[in-house]
This record gives structure tokens, sequence and C-alpha cells, in this order.
């Protein structure tokens, strides 16, 4: 809860953070690293810090949760801390560590604010940060509970038991736990954190979505060769009998259990949670209404095409519309271009859907639009992103 002094002066300063939040994380990074560089090594991947994405998530994660508060100060917006303590216990995030975030942010908003700063604005936004890092800290307390891993190390060395090429810029890897051991509990969705040691020596972590059933003792990631260190070194060296370090399965965007008709819409590499819900579905053998939706380049750098049609084979109330920028003979029915589904013939979109999106950030910004228009309530429509989520301010804003 807020209390009432506070409120009223982070109602005065919050515009004036917010404009200055951008060079206020640039300072606040900086200089942490500078002086605790071990961080960097398996805590913060550097072409995240390097595109500055991971300041706009900071940035736009600290302004909705003050915003959330001026709104409602007797309430936390649950959305948001969920999606940011899945994230952390993704990577090993511990308690300890919010001190000395406390220390750099605050040091950064004194150097960029100055004389602005007085001690009741300090005062203020202190209250503001230890109110998110209490509710974060208690969720990721809670999630390790759940994983059964200690707080800070969910991580476990897996055996790669298969890798098969999807496309000429996509690669499956199949794994198994390598002691032996059943695997650990996953809900279909999820996502693993890989670890690896970069030819530097620093490690590195990248999150991938399990694109297999979760309830198998050989789960699979899907891998796309794109610019990033971890997801280049795994296509470049990864081979059968070799090991990998991942994280036990987070994420709070989940399939849920409903009965209400399911509409999976992703686009590029995004399609692998989606496969993933499929494969759990055909494994429970479900009747439930599934509207597949999907767009790519083409049909040959669609990652998981093939499983996707068997699994549609496989569930009686599944359908399907992919499109594509370049269409060809692989699949007649393919619409050309991108994707739209206020387009003559394109699925109708039920407005009592569940409806799951992943893909990038302006292909999910615009579909959500057109199932919102459809009828659809903001609350039935949930998104995944990897790495860095720039979308959140955005997102869990009502509607």
């Amino acid at each position: 809860m807020l209390s009432d002094e506070s409120a009223s002066v982070i109602r005065a300063t919050l515009p004036a953070v917010t404009g200055a939040l951008p060079e206020i994380t640039a300072r606040f990074y900086g200089s942490m690293f500078e002086e605790r560089p071990e961080l960097l090594d398996g805590m913060f991947n550097r072409g995240n810090q390097a595109s500055g994405a991971q300041r706009q998530a900071l940035a736009g994660a600290v302004a909705a949760f003050a915003g959330a508060l001026l709104a409602d100060p007797e309430a936390r917006p649950e959305g948001l801390l969920s999606r940011i303590a899945h994230k952390h216990a993704a990577v090993g995030v511990t308690d300890d560590q919010y001190t000395v975030v406390h220390k750099y942010l605050f040091a950064a908003i004194a150097d960029v604010l100055g004389e602005a700063v007085t001690p009741e604005v300090t005062a203020a936004w202190d209250e503001v940060y230890w109110l998110m890092a209490g509710a974060l800290i208690a969720q990721e307390a809670r999630l390790y509970l759940e994983a059964h891993v200690r707080p800070g190390h969910p991580w476990r060395q897996w055996t790669v038991t298969g890798r098969h090429e999807e496309t000429a810029d996509t690669v499956s890897f199949l794994l198994r736990p390598a002691d032996g051991a059943p695997a650990p509990d996953a809900r279909a969705g999820q996502y693993v954190s890989v670890r690896t040691r970069m030819p530097d020596g620093v490690h590195q972590l990248r999150q991938y979505s399990l694109s297999s059933a979760p309830g198998a003792e050989t789960r699979r990631i899907t891998v796309k060769r794109i610019d990033g260190e971890v997801s280049s070194l795994l296509h470049r060296t990864v081979r059968p009998g070799d090991e990998l370090t991942l994280s036990a399965p987070f994420g709070d965007v989940v399939l849920d259990d409903s009965h209400r008709p399911l509409v999976l819409v992703s686009a590029g590499i995004g399609c692998t949670p989606m496969v993933g819900m499929l494969e759990h579905l055909a494994a429970l053998g479900s009747a439930r209404p599934v509207t597949v939706l999907h767009a790519d380049a083409s049909p040959l750098t669609h990652a998981l095409r093939a499983d996707t049609h068997r699994l549609l084979g496989e569930l009686p109330g599944a359908r399907a519309a992919f499109w594509y920028e370049q269409p060809d003979a692989e699949e007649p029915d393919a619409c050309t271009g991108l994707m739209d589904l206020t387009a003559p013939g394109a699925p109708e979109i039920p407005a009592d859907a569940s409806v799951y999106l992943c893909g990038p950030l302006p292909f999910m910004r615009a579909v959500r639009e057109q199932v919102l228009r459809a009828g659809v309530p903001a609350r039935q429509v949930r998104y995944e992103v990897f790495g860095p989520d720039l979308w959140l301010a955005e997102a869990t804003a009502p509607v």
C-alpha cells in the first residue's frame, strides 16, 4: 500500500522521472557494471545491454508500477509483477541483489535529476522501489519453492540426445536430464534459460520456449540462428552427446485449462510455445476448439511446420491458417502477405476465445488490436516475448 504522502509526491514527479528514465537507466547500468562487472557473467545479457533493450524494459516496468500504484494505491499490478518475477527466477535473481540495484539506481536518479531530488522525493520513490522489490522477492521465493530449486540456483545439466535441422536457420535440440532423474514439472507455454560459456569465458543467458509437451521426459527447445551470442553458439557448436545448462521451467503465459475456444497466433520463431501447447493438447486427447494462425516469410522458413500439421491432424477441434510473404506450392491454401484477420476468408475469432500471441513486437501489437476489435476482452489476450519485455507498460495498462 502506497502512503498518501508518497502518492502525492509520486504523482507530482512521475512525469519528470518518466521523461528522464532512459538517461537514468543508462547511467544506472553503466555505473553498476563498472563497479560490479561480475554481474555480466551469467546474469545480464550483453546483447540486450548493447541494444538498450534492457534499459527500456526497466524504465517501462518502473513507470508502469508507479502509475499502477497511483491508479489504486491499495492494490498491486499482479500481472506485471508475475511476468518480471518469472524472468528473474529464470536467471537466478536473489533478494540481496535488490539492495545492489537500489544503490546504483538511486545514485543515478540523483545524478540525473540533481537538486529536484529532495529528501521528500527520495523517500517517496524509495517507498515505491521497496514495494515493488518486496512483492517481487516474495513471488520469486514462491517460484523457487514450487520449482524445487534453491533461490538463485535454478540450474541443472541436460544431455543433448538429438539435433534436428528444422529450416536453414532453425534447429531443434532434444534434451534429457544428465543425472537420469525425472524432468522437472513444466506447463505448456513455459520457457527455460540456457546458460552457456562464451569464447571469452563469460557466461551468457537466453530464454527458449519448450516446443515439446511439458509432461515428456525428453524436452525440446527450438533455436533460430539470429544475432544473439547464445543462439549463434548453440547452432555452431552443440551436437548430440553434449551437455547444456538449463534452468527450471518458468513463465506465466501458460495454457489455461478452460473449455473456451483457443486461438494461437504466432510469427517466425514465435511458433515454439504454440507448438508446445498443441503437443500438450494432443497428449491429453483434447477436443477443445483450437485455431492456429501463423505468419512467416515462406513455408521453407516456417519452423516446426510439419509438427504443426501432424498435431492439427490429431486434434479434432483444430483448424489453421498460414500467411506467407513468399508463398509456394508447399502450402497452396496459405494467404499471401502479412497476417490480416480482417481480410475476407480469414478465420473468425470467437469473442469468448483465449488468445495467445508470440512473435516480433510490431506483429503482436498489430494482431492484438485486430483481436480486440473482434470483441475479445483484453484480459483474454496474453503474449510472450523472448528477452526483455519492451511491451510491459503498454500491455499491462487497463484497456
